[in-house]
């Protein structure tokens, strides 16, 4: 099998007192999000898609809030260790999308640092990763500044048939 998509989903409640860890950077907010790690929604949702591209369970099943040695972890961790799963298991990333829904803070200008930070721990392209907020005009928990979800697709291409393809081309 050539190529594949994932996609994948996360929501974590916004709180005061907490904080606001996006794309693997520190975001000045007065709310952050509640969760057993650092709570990066963005980089839990591109777990999630390369998890289930790559028929890999999910990642609760890799990385388990009932587990310890995962309490206020740097999801950069979690992101790097996915993606070794998958490069493992014979497949490299083509390409990653994502959308994020929050009402505040405005993201844009945060996005770029965003991208880099993600295609640094996974080692490709910058050109590979795009990253997309919007808000969602004041409609639902997002709206309301309870919470933030994120929404994440990527197509990942198995190695070993790519090599097979180009070596019969020469």
């Amino acid at each position: 099998m050539g190529y594949r998509i994932g996609l994948g989903y996360d929501v974590h409640q916004l709180a005061e007192g907490e904080t606001l860890w996006l794309g693997g950077i520190l975001i000045p907010h007065n709310k952050g999000l509640v969760a057993h790690s650092d709570g990066d929604v963005l980089l839990h949702a591109i777990c999630d898609a390369l998890l289930g591209a790559a028929k890999l369970r999910d990642i609760g099943y890799h990385f388990p809030d009932t587990s310890s040695e995962y309490k206020n972890i740097d999801s950069k961790i979690l992101l790097a260790e996915t993606y070794r799963l998958v490069t493992d298991k014979g497949f490299r990333l083509v390409n990653l999308d994502a959308t994020i829904s929050a009402q505040r803070p405005k993201l844009k200008g945060f996005i770029p640092e965003m991208e880099k930070t993600i295609a640094f721990v996974m080692n490709v392209d910058t050109e590979a990763v795009n990253i997309k907020a919007t808000t969602t005009e004041k409609l639902g928990f997002e709206g309301r500044e309870e919470g933030i979800s994120v929404q994440a697709v990527v197509l990942i291409e198995n190695i070993e048939s790519m090599s097979s393809i180009s070596a019969t081309t020469d």
